[in-house]
């Protein structure tokens, strides 16, 4: 049943972070035979030059940016058991030293789809409930593996994600550890395991019961750890460790929800010369049936 709690349930969350959080909003729908999608833009990339975790000089002016559209889906079976998948549009561009020559490379087109299975346990008290959530994964290389800047390794992949959420009237939490194993593919590329814990503490500020839009702010936490890859100079993989933290704001009325976030690179450790990850920003839409 399609109810108010259940519609707000869905504005908790959206896919923030996207191999680990699945759409529409980590947990919506809740109800039998439900369905939903979202769009989402993700943006990264800086020209700041790291050496492990010192900064170091620039004199070519290396740089690095992406830009993923994400369209994202999710059906429900029942509220426990529900499959998802993530297609994105990537365009990305850089500045990368070949020879001693600064030398511009860009590419853009589809990437690789990545297939979920959410399989959740709830627990439901009076104004209080909690699920316990196993998610595998598997990615798919549908993105081209070809060019100087590939947009896909050309492996598949598979993931795995133990969460933890809980939310009341006020408040939501979610932790989420999740690892990655990706595989060898085509050239010798090999883009390196990745291990990752992701911490959203939230907090509902504001909700109107007559139309059934509020307001949701959350602090959004990350940490990484990217083994080195092979032939790392063909794709965006780089090897060593992060952290990001930021706000994200959510806006919803009835079924629709509106998110958008930004997340501060707060400590980054690469292996070898690498360009900074940088800042990210994101902005969504997303809508349940």
């Amino acid at each position: 049943m399609k109810t108010k709690n259940s519609v707000f349930a869905a504005c908790l969350l959206f896919s923030s972070v996207v191999l680990a959080h699945q759409p529409v909003m980590d947990m919506a729908p809740r109800w039998d035979d439900g369905y939903g999608f979202q769009v989402r833009y993700e943006s990264y990339g800086s020209d700041t030059l790291l050496d492990d975790d010192s900064e170091v000089a620039n004199p070519l002016g290396l740089k690095r940016y992406v830009n993923k559209t994400w369209f994202e889906g999710v059906y429900t079976f029942d509220r426990a058991i529900r499959v998802t998948f993530k297609l994105p549009y990537i365009l990305q561009r850089r500045t990368k030293n070949i020879n001693g020559t600064a030398v511009r490379q860009r590419n853009s087109g589809i990437g690789d789809l990545v297939l979920g299975i959410p399989l959740k346990y709830y627990r439901n008290r009076k104004a209080f409930t909690e699920n316990f959530s196993f998610t595998p994964s598997i990615r798919l290389p549908t993105g081209s593996s070809s060019g100087d800047f590939a947009l896909s390794d050309g492996s598949i992949d598979y993931g795995f994600s133990l969460s933890y959420s809980s939310e009341s009237p006020k408040y939501y939490t979610l932790f989420d550890l999740y690892y990655w194993l990706n595989t060898e593919g085509d050239r010798g590329m090999h883009e390196g395991d990745e291990l990752a814990l992701d911490i959203n503490l939230g907090y509902h500020p504001y909700h109107n019961n007559d139309n059934n839009s509020g307001v949701f702010t959350m602090l959004d936490i990350s940490a990484r750890y990217n083994d080195d890859p092979a032939s790392a100079t063909l794709t965006t993989a780089s090897g060593g460790q992060r952290v990001q933290m930021g706000p994200v704001l959510v806006l919803y009325k009835d079924n629709i929800m509106f998110r958008t976030e930004y997340k501060h690179l707060v400590y980054e450790k690469t292996s070898g010369i690498s360009n900074a990850r940088g800042n990210e920003f994101m902005i969504g839409l997303g809508v349940t049936f």
